[in-house]
């Protein structure tokens, strides 16, 4: 049964050690343990929470959730597909697409880049890169193709740069040929001369990361041409998921039901090391800083194994007066838990505030210092997200209460072995 008397017994031994300098330091030091391990892993795990949330925010909101690709043949009526596609309740939109390699050409300047032939008013629907315009219009592409004019482009900013482009400018891109046909008379290996086309730059778009050094968009019509397609055909679907975890499933289910051979593609396949690296740092840093809230909780130990020596003469008093075991061992059990009570509970608060305020905090850091913690130009982010999820402080405050509770059996378990015959002998 549940005796007060523990409790007394153990608040009045906390009171009494702060007589005591070197217990109240080695006491003090497992409280402020326990507090930094248990702060340092809500704001760690939160931040994981926040890397991942910007995966699939942001960089997912132009990478595709998934895509179907032909393998030999372009795909027929993609209008018919898309509709099919579409009755799946998983997936939100689906859009076509044409992909392209090749060169850019300004002046004397070379750049390479994948080029994407989309559908710009479907694009919009499984991508949000008209957010990310900074000069220029996504839609230009849609008045450029229907008035037929010279090919218009939007390309990133990290292009934009390299080559020393600007919006208007008419720049040449160099495209591997399309022409097939077999070698004839010998064997020799002949490399057929690129395809050239004059193309204008209608609008230039800042994602961050590598995205905007390699990735432009033309029309889907332009890039048809280009690949010597008939109208209605497409290369690949690209896909709108719900749920964008689920992916690889999706789009094997999709693909199971869609009447054309394809490549199965999904974003875990060209971004999921960012996601493994997510989860691959989280788990270092969980066991990292749970091993730190395990030693600052063994100097709990120390505390409880001094405090019985103190505490001799009256385990063994109240041993005489016929105190069972079970309240002695009781008194130190909750002796040691207040160290871990009050580290978690200190550091779970902490913890909490810091964690909601992290990315302000950051940028006062870095405008404080005149620096960067991330930079866009390698990142897909320019700062420390972070999203605060209380299941992870429970784990994290309950994680340094148990380490706290088995910390204080051992010395507690010892106290109960105190003969009264031995001690008071002593005394």
């Amino acid at each position: 049964m549940f005796k007060p008397l523990s409790i007394f017994l153990a608040l009045r031994y906390v009171r009494s050690r702060h007589g005591n300098g070197f217990s109240s330091f080695i006491s003090a030091s497992s409280t402020l343990g326990i507090a930094l391990g248990t702060l340092v892993l809500i704001v760690a795990l939160s931040a994981m929470n926040g890397f991942e949330r910007e995966l699939a925010q942001k960089l997912l909101s132009i990478v595709p959730h998934a895509e179907l690709i032909s393998v030999d043949k372009p795909i027929q009526n993609w209008p018919d597909s898309i509709k099919k596609i579409q009755r799946n309740p998983e997936i939100i939109s689906a859009a076509p697409v044409i992909n392209l390699t090749g060169m850019m050409q300004y002046k004397t300047q070379l750049k390479a880049l994948e080029i994407r032939g989309v559908e710009p008013n479907l694009e919009t629907q499984v991508s949000d890169i008209d957010d990310y315009i900074i000069a220029g219009s996504w839609q230009a592409l849609i008045t450029n193709d229907s008035q037929q004019e010279k090919l218009g482009i939007v390309i990133g900013a990290g292009i934009a740069q390299k080559l020393g482009v600007t919006l208007g400018d008419s720049v040449q891109l160099l495209l591997p040929s399309t022409n097939h046909s077999s070698p004839q008379k010998n064997n020799q290996n002949i490399f057929s001369a690129p395809l050239t086309r004059h193309v204008k730059i209608v609008g230039i778009f800042k994602f961050g990361g590598t995205i905007d050094e390699t990735l432009a968009y033309i029309s889907l019509t332009q890039a048809a041409q280009i690949k010597g397609y008939q109208p209605g055909e497409t290369q690949g679907i690209r896909l709108k998921l719900n749920e964008v975890f689920s992916a690889p499933q999706v789009v094997r289910e999709v693909a199971y039901h869609f009447n054309h051979y394809v490549y199965i593609m999904d974003w875990t396949r060209t971004q999921g090391h960012l996601f493994n690296d997510i989860q691959l740092v989280r788990m270092v840093m969980f066991v990292v800083l749970v091993l730190v809230i395990a030693v600052a909780s063994f100097n709990i130990v120390s505390t409880l194994i001094m405090a019985v020596n103190e505490k001799k003469g009256d385990i063994a008093i109240l041993k005489t007066m016929g105190a069972p075991a079970k309240i002695i061992m009781l008194t130190f059990i909750f002796q040691g838990l207040v160290n871990g009570i009050l580290g978690s509970v200190i550091g779970g608060v902490l913890g909490v505030l810091l964690a909601a305020n992290l990315a302000e905090i950051t940028l006062f850091i870095e405008k404080s210092l005149s620096m960067k913690v991330l930079s866009a130009d390698v990142y897909f982010i320019d700062h420390i997200p972070s999203e605060l999820n209380m299941i992870d402080v429970y784990i994290t405050v309950a994680t340094a209460l148990i380490m706290s509770l088995l910390a204080t059996i051992y010395p507690a378990w010892r106290a109960t072995k105190i003969e009264p015959a031995q001690v008071l002998g002593q005394l």
